[in-house]
């Protein structure tokens, strides 16, 4: 005990969580402009007519035209954390606004949108208005250092990111296929210099393997001193070819601006002066010794709790796939908000039937009159989205005066370039399974044979 207060006691300098914050807030404001740029918000939200949502945020609905309004206020308080006024308050209300939004629709899924609000709400609970912020200018009471915990969380969520995102590669299909790269880099033949480089099957192992050892020791080479920028050039490396081999957005600018966390105070301070100058135009400078003392009130140590109920969620929850039979990758189940990024490729064919139980007379569904084609897409190979789906075309047509209504689907899948086979069992009738954390007993058996 007497170890854990000196580690809670400890002080460090304040200048790494500011930059961190800085390039968060202004990351972040800049991915709610280029959504909105791109017309995103009215292809995946305001267009559709339906929307699958998370089990148990069934009450988060897309809120019409005030859609726009949400995003606003996301991008407002993301460049009011950046500049570090009000800053819990704009934190918090980040948080609450950009986790909304990603809640309206569990087709946009994406790890690194699970990371944004998972980071977000871990920094309503640290000081990173204490120092070259509004608040601090305003209320003349900044800080130069504080307990030393207060960085290692971030340092400790990104260690939880990358070396799980490891340990769910050691798979059979990415270190022995090398899939799904073996069916992605392919299609990248047109970019220069190094298209025909990508059709190379020893490039896709490569790939594959480094992209493995890479994710679970980075954060060790970025903790130690004397390989700190030897791992910091592996980050750009890595994120930025990532970029330019697939479409995922800010993500790698985000993980290349959040691994700065690792760097010194004194090299923080360097870009903060530099910050400084192209603001203000002068050297002065934000200078105060002060150092904030540890929260020993019963408020302080609820939040340090809190902290540390979250990190021990974050641990345990991608572990949570254990609890389930079968092949993660194929039925889904713990799947989600385990930092299993980019892992699989599934294709995938649904066609539901709408059965009348009592006359047996029957009819199939045109998906594309109820989805568009991303929809249909992402639906027709996670077991959740069909059977939520299959529940709102079974209460669509009674409400249309159907009577007696069955809903079966008949579904194939392809996962990591094998042959399509069954799904879904296609004599349970889906509108009499009920969504829950429990094994979905009608997904088939994953069978290996190809």
């Amino acid at each position: 005990m007497d170890v854990f207060s000196k580690y809670l006691n400890q002080k460090v300098d304040i200048a790494p969580l500011i930059t961190f914050r800085i390039f968060f807030g202004l990351l972040m404001l800049f991915s709610i402009l280029r959504f909105w740029y791109h017309g995103w918000i009215e292809k995946l939200y305001l267009n559709p007519t339906f929307h699958f949502k998370y089990y148990g945020f069934e009450w988060v609905h897309v809120p019409d035209n005030y859609t726009y309004l949400l995003f606003i206020i996301c991008g407002i308080s993301a460049f009011l954390v950046a500049l570090g006024y009000q800053y819990r308050l704009a934190m918090l209300t980040f948080f609450l606004s950009f986790t909304y939004i990603e809640l309206m629709d569990k087709t946009t899924y994406l790890n690194h949108y699970y990371f944004i609000s998972s980071l977000s709400f871990l920094l309503i609970f640290l000081p990173a208005g204490r120092y070259f912020s509004m608040d601090a200018i305003r209320k003349k009471n900044s800080s130069r250092y504080i307990p030393r915990w207060n960085i290692d969380a971030i340092k400790l969520l990104l260690a939880i990111v990358y070396i799980y995102a490891g340990v769910a590669k050691l798979n059979y299909d990415w270190m022995y296929n090398a899939m799904p790269l073996k069916i992605w880099l392919p299609s990248k033949f047109d970019i220069p210099f190094l298209g025909d480089l990508l059709q190379q099957t020893w490039l896709h192992y490569a790939f594959s393997w480094a992209g493995m050892l890479y994710d679970v020791t980075i954060v060790f080479f970025l903790l130690y001193r004397r390989t700190r920028w030897l791992g910091f050039m592996a980050v750009v490396v890595f994120h930025l070819l990532t970029r330019v081999l697939f479409p995922i957005g800010m993500f790698p600018y985000i993980m290349i601006s959040a691994t700065l966390i690792f760097f010194s105070g004194e090299w923080h301070h360097q870009l903060l002066r530099f910050f400084n100058k192209i603001i203000v135009g002068s050297k002065k400078y934000l200078a105060n010794q002060k150092a904030l003392e540890v929260d020993v009130s019963r408020k302080g140590q609820l939040k340090r709790m809190l902290i540390f109920s979250f990190f021990i969620i974050q641990i345990l929850l991608p572990w949570r796939y254990l609890c389930y039979p079968g092949n993660v990758f194929w039925t889904e189940e713990g799947y989600r908000f385990s930092w299993r990024v980019m892992l699989m490729e599934k294709a995938g064919y649904a066609n539901f039937k709408i059965v009348d139980a009592k006359s047996g007379k029957r009819f199939y569904v045109d998906n594309r009159d109820f989805l568009n084609s991303f929809q249909e897409k992402q639906m027709s190979t996670q077991p959740d989205f069909i059977l939520e789906y299959a529940h709102y075309l079974g209460n669509h047509f009674k409400r249309q005066g159907h009577q007696n209504v069955q809903v079966f689907v008949e579904s194939y899948v392809a996962l990591n370039g094998r042959k399509s086979r069954p799904y879904i069992d296609p004599t349970v009738d889906l509108m009499k399974e009920r969504e829950s954390f429990e094994h979905k007993d009608w997904i088939l058996p994953f069978e290996t044979k190809d």
